[in-house]
């Protein structure tokens, strides 16, 4: 990838992300443009050349987003929207699950991500016989210098795969929770941390239920979004068998991206401006699903968050600065629909949580909010 200054230089991330001494410095330069142009500080304010290089910034996420999908396209046919989705939770700090039937691309997805975004990957297939220790990693004794050492687990990667998560036991389960929680793991009293950023994929089956262990709800509320990728279409199907022809895509995939990019990305999510009113419509919404005749178990304040990250990194990727009611409801129904346990009465009449959440997006006004300029 080519080398671009608004990643390449920490002066160009908002000042709510520099160290003291990067703020001293900016704040430096700052002086010194308003000392060569000869304006005053009430002319021209320090925060101004600030604000035009959180807009480059904004800009050049915007591209480099475009580029990820366009790149990933060339493996995964006709999912542009979830392939935008996953950037999205990637962006905002989450873990996605895939849940839908073999066959889709689901660790085809994956594995291009890590080769587009440059991170280290490792797949782990879950089967009844994994043991926690195969996450997390074990000690053993080195009789030559007397003492334990650490053996890495799979989850000590950049992007891990959780083939079939269903397929383990709930001790397995537990320990991939503490990583997807707490970004580290602990072995024998001592914590190690997984590298930075760290992404989950994990994926199973709705359908194949035979010699599975049902997620528990904590696991589940872990998962920023659940995605489906579904079948293709009949002209994408065609093109999926005319491309691999002759060749592989994957091995024509170009790396974009590195684990710097991601992170600068990442706290530009943060400082997106949400207005109240639309924190307060997200908010509103999930409080509402506690409330549902259909539903035994609401979604929990943890969605709440998730929302809103998700939401921010929606505007980001579109190449806004703020959010809107908009944001909120593109990624309401992915954040919430799998936090959701629905009473047996609802299951019996074949309601889903997908149906219940787009009523309830149709039923709640959004708040009405103008995009001011230079926001």
């Amino acid at each position: 990838m080519e080398n671009r200054d608004t990643f390449k230089d920490a002066k160009e991330l908002p000042a709510e992300n520099l160290s003291d001494e990067e703020k001293k410095a900016a704040s430096a330069e700052e002086r010194t443009e308003v000392a060569e142009t000869g304006t005053s500080g009430a002319a021209e304010p320090p925060q101004q050349p600030l604000r035009s290089r959180q807009d480059a910034l904004t800009v050049e996420i915007q591209k480099l987003s475009g580029r990820i999908m366009d790149e990933l396209k060339k493996v995964i046919v006709g999912k542009d929207e979830v392939i935008r989705k996953i950037l999205m939770v990637i962006l905002a700090g989450g873990h996605i699950l895939l849940e839908d039937v073999p066959g889709v691309g689901k660790t085809t997805l994956a594995l291009g991500l890590s080769k587009v975004l440059n991170l280290q990957y490792k797949r782990m297939q879950f089967t009844p016989d994994t043991m926690a220790s195969d996450i997390t990693g074990f000690s053993v004794y080195n009789k030559e210098t007397g003492e334990l050492e650490y053996k890495e687990g799979a989850a000590l990667c950049n992007l891990l795969l959780a083939d079939e998560i269903n397929r383990t036991s709930a001790k397995t389960q537990a320990a991939l929770l503490e990583v997807m929680e707490e970004g580290g793991v602990t072995v024998d009293g001592i914590t190690h941390k997984v590298p930075d950023p760290f992404v989950c994929i994990a994926t199973q089956n709705p359908l194949g239920s035979a010699g599975t262990q049902k997620l528990p709800d904590s696991q589940l509320d872990r998962f920023m979004a659940r995605l489906s990728m579904g079948y293709p279409d009949l002209k994408s199907q065609v093109d999926i068998v005319k491309q691999r022809q002759t060749s592989d895509p994957m091995n024509s995939l170009r790396p974009l991206a590195k684990d710097s990019h991601i992170k600068t990305m990442r706290k530009a999510v943060n400082l997106v401006r949400m207005d109240d009113e639309i924190i307060q419509y997200g908010a509103r919404l999930c409080e509402k699903t506690r409330s549902l005749e259909a539903v035994e178990q609401g979604v929990s304040p943890r969605a709440v968050l998730a929302l809103v990250q998700m939401a921010k990194a929606n505007a980001l990727m579109s190449g806004r600065r703020y959010a809107t009611p908009q944001d909120i409801k593109e990624v309401f129904i992915d954040v919430c629909a799998h936090r959701l346990i629905l009473t047996a009465r609802a299951r019996i009449h074949k309601e889903t949580e997908q149906q219940i959440l787009q009523k309830l997006l149709n039923e709640v006004k959004p708040p009405a909010m103008l995009e001011r300029k230079g926001k």
